[in-house]
């Protein structure tokens, strides 16, 4: 990985100090991130409430630009080129100035028709169990923000994802709960709060540095 990338923690502990404890399970989840994406995979997230709505966030940093230009490369301009050149030529010019280059990623709980038809013919505790079993692959992460860790739809969704072969981060409160104790995660960060805000509140900068370390590793100098 460049330096440049895992720098960024290092610059979110010097802002938030009391984050020191969780540095290397941020770099472990980086690392994962880069190794997921290195091999075509996506990133699926879930979380409930606040946490769904960080889902959603998260999924905006990564795909479209957050800090960096995020150009398109050589090779999708020569498929943008032999779609459009013979009929449409000025939609390469187009997509140029305006498309970024994006990390795949999607939220879960954004899948409104699937999470409550699921929920109402179903089960729903499963739904998103029931999401990752559809749209998961081994070469991808699934991310669970649970702040307790132990919301019971984001713990079986980590189960499919295990049995799927996928890499599992979960992202919770001080305890961590069942997502450190009962082998759920393979990667805890456990916020340094009990307090549900407060730990919302150390979640998005600690999801804004994977998200500026990874668009570093694929789209920095």
């Amino acid at each position: 990985m460049k330096a440049s990338a895992l720098a960024a923690v290092d610059t979110l502990i010097a802002r938030y100090p009391a984050l020191e404890p969780c540095g290397g399970d941020i770099r472990a989840a980086i690392e994962a991130l880069t190794l997921c994406y290195r091999a075509g995979g996506k990133l699926i997230v879930c979380g409930n409430g606040g946490s769904a709505s960080d889902a959603e966030h998260i999924v905006g940093e990564l795909m479209k630009g957050f800090l960096l230009p995020r150009h398109l490369d050589e090779h999708i301009l020569s498929k943008l080129h032999a779609a459009c050149d013979a009929t449409d030529p000025r939609t390469v010019d187009y997509f140029m100035q305006n498309l970024q280059g994006a990390l795949p990623a999607i939220s879960l709980p954004s899948q409104l028709a699937i999470s409550t038809a699921f929920s109402n013919d179903q089960a729903p505790d499963l739904t998103f169990a029931q999401q990752v079993l559809g749209l998961g692959k081994p070469e991808d992460v699934l991310l669970g923000i649970t702040t307790s860790g132990n919301s019971t739809n984001v713990l079986y969704a980590f189960r499919m994802a295990q049995a799927l072969g996928l890499t599992t981060i979960a992202l919770t409160g001080a305890s961590g709960g069942k997502c450190a104790t009962g082998g759920y995660a393979d990667i805890t960060i456990k916020a340094p709060e009990e307090e549900t805000y407060k730990i919302q509140e150390y979640h998005l900068p600690i999801y804004h540095t994977l998200c500026i370390a990874v668009e570093e590793e694929f789209f920095g100098a």
